[in-house]
């Protein structure tokens, strides 16, 4: 069982949850103190975007501007009370490929301090 308090709950979010959103759960999933998973707002997304999962999360990543778009669309009222970062990587890597890896550490592994995200705002 994980302590909330100790615990940093981070979603990933891209189209299909195939590629991107899995390996970023795959990586950070080993990370002291951060318990993670992923989702995808497409129509065959693996694991569909849901409002329990954004609930769930304390910080919330998409891979495109047009995935927090979505999320904005369908999920409004959760939208404005999360913290949602764009990490801006595009639909053009493999699963685990070593250049998404690296893309996902350099642009995350900053936000995974629990104090980054005390304030509960939604990134622009």
């Amino acid at each position: 069982m994980t302590d909330s308090t100790t615990t940093l709950k981070v979603l990933f979010i891209c189209e299909a949850n195939r590629l991107r959103s899995p390996t970023a759960e795959t990586i950070f999933s080993g990370y002291p103190g951060v318990e993670a998973k992923s989702a995808g707002v497409g129509r065959e997304a693996t694991v569909a975007v849901s409002a329990e999962l954004l609930e769930w999360a304390d910080l919330i990543f998409v891979m495109e501007k047009r995935h927090r778009n979505i999320i904005h669309s369908r999920f409004k009222e959760i939208y404005l009370r999360k913290r949602i970062i764009c990490l801006y990587i595009p639909d053009e890597f493999e699963f685990m490929d070593p250049e998404l890896v690296s893309l996902l550490e350099e642009k995350v592994t900053p936000y995974l301090d629990r104090s980054s995200i005390q304030q509960n705002m939604v990134d622009r």
